[in-house]
């Protein structure tokens, strides 16, 4: 009876000590987790993609319409205190008078005070598809006509920037994880491929990085980018975009990947698995990658930050996204006079959405790679 109660006992204990084993994927959500940092970074990434997703919701006003009464807006804020100091529980805007100065030949607008727009939620408006597919008339906010609310002001067309900028969202965000996508690819099989079978194909591997290393990264993506068919719809040039991105990055990517494969490859396990008779493909796919993926994610999150810029950078000189198609670089090319930042610097609103995409993707990066690292604290 002893005998089978302490073998109760120490089933008992073995079963309460794997219930409690923790996986590596929980050990390593539960240490990103106590980043804070990291954390609020992951928060301000996912409301932008999601004001990307639902930019047409959020936008009163297509980001397409012209209006050539309202230029060079600046930004309206709402109010709740009209100028006899009454407060007004739902927020309004005042209307707006515009006329043409003959001095300067620019739009001035006047603050019209006995002119009260208020400020619906969830009105109709132009129609557009949700995620595409399912047709929508309804926004976030809008005033009734002749009233007009541009939260971040308007550009030179008399666009509305807040829409322009959810829209340009969609390019500028979309276009780092599909060129980080195609580095991942590129770099993680080459690299995988140069250290786990060396001689020659590892010296001709490595002697390619070298020579696309060797080429300064502006002046290739503006080579290319100008090679590009003036005929290519906006989607063509897009995925042409994201290709030339991600031609260089592979480069580093495959490079520590392949250090990986090599300290891998003298490992005890690979040893085991070939003395077992497995295939080379098997010891890649089921050893080595597996064991090189969380490196992978940390340096693919790491590197969207840089496409980002890149894109902006291409876009900003003309080379990138062309109209009607739009992003934050695409945005921010207005802004290369020194005198419309005098005069409208609501035009450089865009930067810092991109200041904070890649200061978010950073921390993220930042807090994916202290959750990877065992000897982290």
């Amino acid at each position: 009876m002893a005998t089978s109660a302490s073998a109760g006992k120490l089933f008992s204990g073995q079963e309460t000590q794997q219930s409690s084993a923790i996986s590596p994927t929980k050990l390593i959500w539960r240490r990103f987790l106590r980043n804070r940092l990291a954390i609020a970074g992951g928060i301000v990434l996912l409301l932008l993609y999601l004001s990307a997703l639902f930019a047409d919701f959020l936008a009163p006003i297509p980001h397409t319409d012209v209006h050539e009464d309202y230029v060079f807006v600046p930004p309206q804020l709402p109010r709740f205190r009209d100028k006899e100091g009454n407060f007004h529980l739902r927020p309004f805007v005042y209307g707006l008078e515009s006329e043409l100065d003959r001095d300067t030949f620019r739009w001035v607008h006047h603050v019209d005070y006995d002119t009260i727009y208020p400020i619906y939620f969830f009105v109709k408006g132009y129609e557009y598809k949700l995620f595409g597919l399912i047709p929508c008339d309804r926004h976030l906010y809008g005033v009734n006509a002749p009233g007009v609310f541009y939260l971040l002001g308007s550009d030179d067309l008399g666009h509305d920037m807040l829409a322009r900028i959810f829209k340009g969202a969609r390019i500028s965000l979309t276009i780092g994880l599909l060129g980080v996508t195609l580095t991942i690819i590129c770099g993680a099989t080459l690299g995988t491929i140069s250290g786990f079978y060396g001689g020659a194909l590892d010296t001709l591997i490595q002697r390619i990085i070298e020579f696309l290393m060797s080429f300064p990264a502006i002046p290739l993506w503006a080579a290319l980018a100008a090679a590009m068919p003036a005929t290519w719809s906006p989607l063509q040039r897009f995925f042409a975009i994201s290709v030339i991105l991600s031609l260089i990055q592979w480069t580093g990517l495959a490079r520590q990947v392949r250090a990986k494969v090599l300290a891998y490859r003298e490992m005890e396990y690979t040893t085991a698995a070939r003395a077992a008779g497995a295939s080379d493909a098997r010891i890649i796919f089921r050893h080595m990658l597996p064991n090189a993926f969380s490196h992978i994610i940390v340096v693919a999150t790491l590197a969207i930050p840089g496409m980002i810029l890149a894109e902006t950078a291409l876009s900003f000189l003309g080379l990138g996204i062309q109209p009607p198609q739009i992003s934050w670089g695409a945005l921010l090319k207005q802004a290369q006079l020194v005198s419309v930042l005098l005069q409208q610097p609501w035009l450089l609103i865009p930067a810092f959405f991109v200041i904070a995409a890649v200061l978010t993707f950073n921390f993220v990066g930042d807090g994916l790679r202290d959750a990877v690292d065992p000897f982290s604290l």
